[in-house]
């Protein structure tokens, strides 16, 4: 299989022969297919290499791709979702996952990170009934984001904030230029969103992951605690390796223990990393016989 380099170079003599850049990329989404003999769709966002754009997040807009993605296919052969994506919002990160399991037997569902499934990313891998990553793989704090501000650190951010105020009322003239950038009820916004996705992530995994285990609701409480504490993570970016996933009771299957397997995958990433590196291509949703719904810069 081709490294980044041998993909770069397969799609640049491709298109001298007249092919497009997307050819490439579906041969090998077809081969993973054969490959594992269940259905394969790809979600990616182009975060990495457009990280000012607007839309890269999860949303209720890609429930239209995941739609388009299913159609046709045979869904008693399960799911794999490979992920790449920096998160995005809760209650529609919930609603997708809602629409894959009614779509897909969920014990039959695995998310497949090659590289990065942060946030409610990994709310998604979570949602599985098995995570396979290899050893460059990271998943992330669950912790949402509102407005591009972590919920967790800001209700911190107010608590430091009303203890020093109490303590030194002239604190307050120090500390109203940052409390003034919140609205009145975003600090009740962020409880809720931090109570979703912990609600979303425990459910799942006592209902999916660990189906059947005797011990499935501390496994769950132990995984959210760790992925929801924001004073030990320090950072909404934070990222968490394969080890710590399996450290915490996810169950994590290396993509090393089937080399074909990583090959097709690593390449299938690389083709995607091309393919957002050097198009107006912000997000795509596609499955394994390039059924895709692509979003484009807007002009």
């Amino acid at each position: 299989m081709p490294n980044w380099v041998g993909v770069k170079k397969e799609i640049v003599d491709g298109q001298k022969n007249g092919k497009s850049l997307d050819e490439v990329r579906r041969v090998y989404l077809a081969e993973l297919h054969e490959h594992t003999k269940r259905n394969v769709i790809s979600y990616y966002s182009g975060w990495l290499q457009k990280p000012q754009t607007e839309g890269l997040g999860i949303n209720d807009d890609d429930k239209n791709g995941f739609m388009l993605a299913i159609h046709g296919l045979d869904c008693t052969k399960g799911l794999d979702l490979i992920l790449h994506t920096p998160g995005g919002d809760v209650a529609a990160t919930e609603s997708i996952v809602d629409y894959l399991h009614r779509k897909f037997d969920p014990q039959n569902t695995r998310v497949i990170v090659p590289q990065l499934a942060m946030s409610a990313g990994t709310m998604i891998a979570c949602s599985a009934s098995v995570i396979l990553m290899g050893k460059q793989s990271n998943l992330g704090p669950i912790d949402p984001q509102l407005r591009g501000v972590p919920a967790y650190g800001a209700i911190h951010e107010f608590q430091i904030a009303h203890k020093e105020i109490k303590k030194d009322p002239s604190a307050l003239s120090v500390w109203q230029f940052i409390l003034n950038k919140y609205h009145p009820t975003f600090l009740s916004e962020c409880q809720n969103a931090i109570s979703l996705a912990k609600e979303l992530v425990g459910n799942k995994l006592r209902e999916v992951m660990f189906k059947g285990d005797k011990d499935r609701v501390k496994k769950a409480k132990i995984v959210v605690r760790y992925l929801t504490d924001y004073l030990k993570r320090k950072t909404h970016g934070r990222h968490i390796n394969f080890d710590e996933c399996r450290k915490i009771g996810l169950k994590i299957v290396a993509l090393e223990d089937d080399q074909k397997l990583q090959e097709l995958v690593l390449t299938v990433h690389h083709s995607y990393m091309q393919a957002l590196s050097t198009t107006s291509a912000i997000k795509a949703i596609e499955n394994h016989m390039g059924v895709a719904y692509v979003k484009m810069l807007s002009p």
